[in-house]
């Protein structure tokens, strides 16, 4: 294995870690930091004014089948129905899962009886994900933003405007400070080096940044809230840990082989709950629950109960 280097907690939590994540957007209180992140990524589309938070789990209609759980969900002032996601790394099947997820959003609206009154007046949905440390595949060199709607193939005339995808690759976002134009790249600024950062910059002195800094101060997290973070803050850094030797294994002995050897030899040196920790984000990413079993040495009960 790598190294191991403690992750170090600065001065302000980092929102791309689950729990500061949901800290920061996912709260009632906070729920004007969403929405003007929102109405930033929509750029004049729409606008966004309130917003209702709903359960990030969506169960399916049959009892074996399995559920869809979101980072957020939130439903806006007109009905519109609003994913938001944060994914670290590569996943098998992301598009597929982008679309299952929306799709179950809109399969869901259609009322028990008296469909043909309802006559498919559907609200509008749309998915906003957050990638951190990859691209989409055959993604243009530099171009962090991609706006996904359905469209004709050969004109480009939108065919239907109330499903949409916006994919954010912070990775490819590499605007210095001087460059921030838009509010939009003072927001992924942010995103991507609030955890670096000493104190609010001049350029950011305006009321919903400075109401971000202070929620984001690690001193004024609760105790408890310090524990979660610390915990979600590890977890990320051991989590990339393990897969950055995976991906050097991977390398030498062919992917497959170091991507198992990898995340064994990293929970070997780890905790049972560690183990789980990955258990559990391998399921929700859709790997199968015998090749989790394998790696996580955890027992196939153990993972479903997750």
């Amino acid at each position: 294995m790598p190294d191991y280097k403690p992750p170090v907690t600065g001065k302000y939590i980092d929102p791309l870690v689950d729990f500061a994540f949901k800290k920061i957007f996912g709260n009632e209180p906070n729920k004007d930091l969403l929405i003007a992140f929102l109405n930033e990524v929509f750029r004049g589309r729409k606008h966004i004014v309130d917003l209702v938070y709903n359960k990030n789990e969506h169960p399916g209609d049959l009892r074996d089948e399995g559920s869809a759980i979101f980072d957020l969900l939130c439903t806006g002032d007109k009905g519109e129905r609003f994913i938001i996601e944060i994914q670290r790394g590569r996943q098998g099947y992301f598009k597929e899962r982008a679309l299952f997820y929306t799709s179950r959003l809109i399969s869901n609206q259609a009322p028990k009886g008296k469909r043909s009154e309802w006559a498919y007046n559907l609200t509008e949905v749309y998915l906003v994900a957050l990638l951190e440390d990859f691209t989409l595949a055959a993604s243009p060199a530099h171009e962090y933003l991609h706006d996904i709607c359905l469209c004709n193939r050969h004109t480009g005339e939108i065919f239907y405007d109330k499903l949409g995808y916006t994919y954010i690759e912070l990775i490819n976002f590499v605007k210095t400070e001087a460059e921030l134009e838009t509010d939009l790249d003072r927001w992924l600024y942010v995103l991507k080096h609030l955890s670096q950062m000493n104190k609010i910059p001049a350029y950011l002195r305006k009321p919903i940044f400075e109401k971000l800094f202070s929620i984001a101060e690690y001193t004024n997290l609760t105790k408890e809230e310090k524990e979660m973070y610390d915990s979600s803050l590890k977890y990320k850094w051991d989590n990339k840990n393990v897969l950055d030797y995976a991906v050097k294994e991977g390398m030498e002995k062919g992917i497959a082989q170091g991507i198992e050897k990898g995340i064994s030899q990293g929970i070997e040196k780890g905790k049972l709950e560690e183990a789980m920790a990955i258990a559990r984000e391998l399921k929700k990413e859709g790997l199968a629950i015998e090749f989790i079993a394998k790696i996580t040495k955890l027992s196939i009960e153990e993972i479903e109960k997750l």
